[in-house]
């Protein structure tokens, strides 16, 4: 399949039109056969993408202390401060605008009561509520790691809409994104692959290029 893949990914990059930002590579996969009003049928899982996304992704770290400073050399987009998360919580509307702005988040795991407090009702229900880590978390490798990290969903309906790289990218190396996510699919489904009812590739702004 791999050299079907590749193939839709060079027809999506040239059929986009030329945009003055760097367009998204998203994969869109139909399902067949997949009940999602059943909870354990509904995918919620994070791909580590082995050639990255080819664009910035923002990391917000919550984090005192030593932690905080590391986290702020190690290159982490935002640091916030316990000081600082309370009075977030005093700004819905700030604190909207820093959860929409910001792709993952982290916390020292010993705030993490109060980020449920003050961060739940704006971070949950985007799904971006912190991975917890220990105060003497080392940034740089979990940073590295979610660089590279998406998120793939089935909720409502059968599908799969997952950003696999950018288009200044190789297409052998978004082809091998998307094979990363198909595994997903071999991992929490009945029939694996075999259950794709249909499958494309399209640019941010561009149509779609059908794989299968």
């Amino acid at each position: 399949m791999k050299q079907e893949i590749m193939e839709a990914v060079k027809k999506a990059k040239e059929d986009s039109k030329p945009r003055n930002f760097t367009q998204s590579i998203d994969v869109v996969i139909n399902i067949k056969d997949l009940d999602v009003k059943k909870p354990e049928n509904r995918i919620d899982e994070e791909v580590l993408l082995p050639n990255g996304r080819g664009k910035d992704v923002k990391i917000a770290f919550i984090a005192d202390g030593e932690l905080a400073i590391q986290a702020k050399n190690a290159g982490a987009d935002l640091v916030i401060t316990k000081a600082e998360l309370e009075e977030l919580g005093k700004d819905r509307k700030q604190a909207k605008k820093m959860a929409n702005q910001y792709n993952f988040f982290v916390a020292q795991a010993d705030l993490m009561p109060l980020v449920g407090r003050f961060l739940g009702p704006v971070l949950g229900p985007r799904k971006k509520m912190p991975r917890p880590v220990p105060a003497t978390a080392k940034p740089d490798p979990i940073l590295e790691r979610l660089k590279n990290t998406i998120k793939v969903r089935v909720k409502d309906q059968p599908v799969i809409q997952a950003i696999v790289g950018s288009q200044g990218m190789e297409d052998e190396l978004i082809a091998d994104n998307i094979e990363a996510v198909l595994g997903i699919l071999d991992r929490k489904l009945e029939k694996g692959r075999s259950q794709i009812k249909s499958m494309y590739v399209k640019s941010t702004m561009g149509p779609v290029a059908r794989v299968i």
